[in-house]
Order: C-alpha cells, then sequence, then structure tokens
C-alpha cells in the first residue's frame, strides 16, 4: 500500500510517501515541506499548497492519503489555517478518487513511538528508526508527515476490520427487525 502522509499548515505543509511491505516493514518514497509566506495572502497560500500536493498526488499516485485531524489548540488562526490546508488536500484527493484518513496527532505518536503523549524529539527519532534513515527528517513537519503515514499503514488493518465489523452489525440489524416485524 503507498500512503500519502501529510501535515497540513499554512506556513509549511509536510509531505511523504512511504508503501508498506510485509508486516511491518515500510518504506521511505519521499518526503517534502511545503512553504509559503505568512504576509502572502490566504487563497495565495492555499493554491500554492493545492499545486504542490496536486503535484504529488499526480506523480506518486497514493492508494490513501492520511491527513493530521485538526481538534483543538488555542491558537484560533493557527486552527483554521491548518484546517483550510486539511479541505485542500482532501479536495484534491477527492478529485482523484483517493481515500483520505484522518489521524489525531495521540493517535499517530501512540503509533510510532507507542506513547500518546510523545513528544516532537521522540516521534522524529522514531520515524527515523523506523524507517532506517541515515538522518533525522527536518523540519518537525517532514517527520510528521512520515509518522502520518507509518501510523495509518499500521492502522489501516484494524480499520478496515472495524468497517467490515460495522457493516457486518447494520446487516444483522436490519435482519433482526425484518423478523420482529415479520412475527407481529
Amino acid at each position: 500500500m503507498r500512503v500519502m502522509g501529510v501535515d497540513p499548515g499554512l506556513t509549511r505543509c509536510g509531505l511523504s510517501v512511504i508503501e508498506s511491505g510485509r508486516g511491518r516493514q515500510i518504506i521511505a518514497l519521499d518526503v517534502d515541506v511545503v512553504r509559503t509566506p505568512a504576509d502572502q495572502p490566504l487563497p495565495q497560500r492555499l493554491l500554492t499548497i493545492s499545486e504542490h500536493v496536486e503535484h504529488w498526488l499526480d506523480t506518486h499516485h497514493p492508494d490513501v492519503i492520511a491527513v493530521e485531524r485538526v481538534f483543538s489548540q488555542q491558537n484560533v488562526s493557527t486552527v483554521m489555517g491548518t484546517a483550510q490546508a486539511g479541505g485542500v488536500i482532501a479536495l484534491a484527493a477527492a478529485k482523484r478518487g483517493i481515500d483520505v484518513h484522518f489521524h489525531t496527532p495521540s493517535e499517530v505518536k501512540a503509533a510510532v513511538t507507542g506513547n500518546g503523549g510523545a513528544d516532537k524529539a521522540q516521534v522524529t527519532a522514531m520515524v527515523t528508526r523506523i524507517l532506517g534513515l541515515q538522518a533525522k527528517p527536518t523540519p518537525a513537519d517532514a517527520a510528521d508527515a512520515l509518522a502520518l503515514a507509518i501510523c495509518h499503514c499500521w492502522r489501516a488493518p484494524m480499520i478496515a476490520r472495524m468497517a467490515a465489523a460495522e457493516a457486518k452489525a447494520v446487516e444483522q440489524r436490519k435482519k433482526f427487525k425484518a423478523k420482529v416485524r415479520a412475527a407481529t
């Protein structure tokens, strides 16, 4: 499975592509950070991110995209910018029929380090180790994008099993209700 990991942001947007092999084997294919100037108008910043992401999608052909879920931060303008960047990414994927999965920072940290409260240094160190990289990916946005992709690779089988179980439960619920209606 080829996964594109995205750490969305307006100033720095981390992009990565990894490929999973057997078991927990993962190979890093590419990583970069898209930067936009803070003094540039918002539409131009979003356009820059969109153009880079679309180029990556057309170049790397990922099977799925893993994006960091924005849930709460203290700086509202940062949350808004991050959410807008994430929206541009999800839209580009939707245009190509690529599934998008959102993971919280604590899910990513737990998957990569075993600790949902790990700091950036721990995440970077584990990403470097898991991928067998010669040097730590920098800046942190690059390491975070790789961590998101790793997280999705390792969580995807569980996500698929959960979806199948939920679908089966819905079907069984429908059958049960039909039996109850038929009996009354």
